[in-house]
């Protein structure tokens, strides 16, 4: 489908101030040349890798013009300050979009998927623009708002953060109408001081540049939610709340799994709902409420809410799972969590597995949670609670942080400890028999991802992976 007319190099050169060399019109915007599409302005960012390096492979790439900071041949807006630049042209984006409600997710957990779900429901209700990938730093957001089209009617825009104040300007930036808090946990705390608190006010800083009369989605089974609804009322944000706990807006009563979806029981606003969607983690029951409560506040129906759910299948990295035939005959099932990793999500994956029907054993291979500071290796042996409770029959360990849960496991779980995750794979692959479940979970830093492709591939001479 051809793409239509995004920003004209005069409208560019307007909102950041620029230097039109000749006249031409964008399709899309890309800082990126290995994803640039035909018909992009390319923005050539400054950094470790200058972007002014790669204006000729953009051109040849089929880039219809560039956004630098110092003489080039090419078609171009010439500025001062490129980074400078693309806020600028998010701003303007904005400014001219008059129609468009916008959302914006932030958490320490699952905030990709639920913006990923709520973009879904947002197309099922008319013109839409959402982040794609995890577009959700100081790059990220502002590239996300200065691709929105002028005639878009909702957005949803996903806000992440390593560090105290990086969330406020990028919340002032979109002027979110919605927001909402996934959850609170142990995640970047060896960038907080005060630990878990501090992750707390940082996620709560998503507020600060809400429109009036925005709405704060929380969590009402997280631990903050009460320092995060005084937070957001204190911006003067009315509360949406989800969770199971009794009194929640959005109430999960229960969440199952049969023949390969999930279902979902629940109350919202006191009325009861049952759905059923192809994610079969358990940490999705309080997604999905989490999501219905925020297209509630972006005008979006509750039928199109669950029929985006009923459809969503899981992103790669975050539960999507396939079929992996073994060389000597049979299946095994590899469900796929590679993307990331804390204690909260590693606690609700694992749970997921266990809750699981299998016609073999539950095989959880895990690489290193990264970013916990001093309390990294208990946050690892930690692990095993919820590991015995989920009645895992074999954990195989990659990474010298999960030698603490190694060390804790009791040896009849003990599956396969190794270094590094590429060690990890033929240990697995020599132990997992026709009809298991296998999980794979980890930071990304620590490769887990590797380790599912590596696991994939033991089909690949053989049928392959479906």
């Amino acid at each position: 489908m051809t793409r239509r007319s995004l920003w004209t190099a005069a409208a560019i050169a307007r909102a950041t101030h620029g230097r039109v060399s000749r006249a031409f019109q964008v399709r899309g915007l890309s800082i990126d040349t290995r994803t640039l599409e035909p018909g992009d302005l390319f923005v050539a960012l400054g950094g470790v890798r200058d972007g002014h390096d790669f204006v000729e492979q953009a051109m040849a790439a089929g880039a219809a013009g560039v956004l630098v900071s110092r003489p080039v041949e090419a078609p171009h807006i010439r500025v001062a300050d490129t980074f400078l630049a693309l806020q600028a042209l998010a701003l303007a984006a904005r400014e001219r979009a008059v129609d468009a409600r916008r959302g914006a997710v932030t958490g320490s957990v699952g905030k990709t998927s639920v913006t990923q779900a709520v973009a879904a429901g947002l197309a099922l209700a008319g013109r839409s623009h959402a982040s794609i990938k995890s577009y959700n730093n100081h790059i990220g957001v502002p590239l996300t708002l200065a691709r929105m089209p002028e005639n878009t009617e909702r957005a949803v825009f996903e806000i992440g953060m390593n560090h105290a104040d990086e969330i406020t300007p990028l919340s002032g930036m979109v002027r979110p109408h919605a927001t909402a808090i996934t959850t609170v946990g142990p995640v970047h705390v060896e960038n907080f001081p005060d630990g878990e608190s501090g992750v707390a006010r940082a996620k709560a800083e998503i507020f600060d540049g809400a429109a009036p009369g925005a709405v704060a989605v929380l969590n009402a089974d997280n631990r903050w939610f009460g320092c995060l609804s005084a937070r957001a009322r204190a911006r003067g944000l009315p509360i949406r709340s989800f969770g199971r706990a009794e009194g929640a807006d959005a109430r999960l009563v229960d969440f199952g799994v049969d023949a390969g979806r999930g279902v979902i029981r629940a109350e919202i606003d006191g009325r009861p709902l049952d759905l059923t969607m192809p994610q079969t983690g358990a940490h999705w029951g309080l997604n999905a409420m989490c999501v219905l409560l925020l297209l509630d506040a972006l005008d979006v129906s509750r039928e199109d809410g669950v029929e985006a759910l009923s459809a969503f299948a899981a992103l790669p990295g975050r539960g999507a799972e396939g079929q992996v035939h073994l060389p000597g005959g049979g299946v095994f099932t590899l469900i796929d969590e590679s993307y990331n990793a804390n204690p909260l999500s590693m606690a609700a994956t694992i749970a997921s597995l266990g809750a699981r029907k299998a016609g073999g054993r539950r095989l959880l291979a895990l690489t290193d949670m990264l970013e916990l500071g001093d309390e990294a290796p208990r946050f690892h042996a930690d692990l095993t609670r919820p590991i015995a409770d989920a009645g895992i029959d074999r954990v195989f360990c990659a990474g010298p942080l999960m030698k603490s849960l190694w060390d804790a496991l009791p040896s009849t779980r003990r599956g396969g400890y190794a270094l590094e995750a590429s060690q990890l794979a033929p240990m697995i692959a020599g132990a997992v028999e026709p009809g298991d479940l296998v999980m794979v979970k980890g930071s990304n830093g620590s490769r887990a991802g590797l380790l599912a492709e590596a696991l994939r591939a033991m089909g690949s001479g053989d049928g392959g992976a479906d």
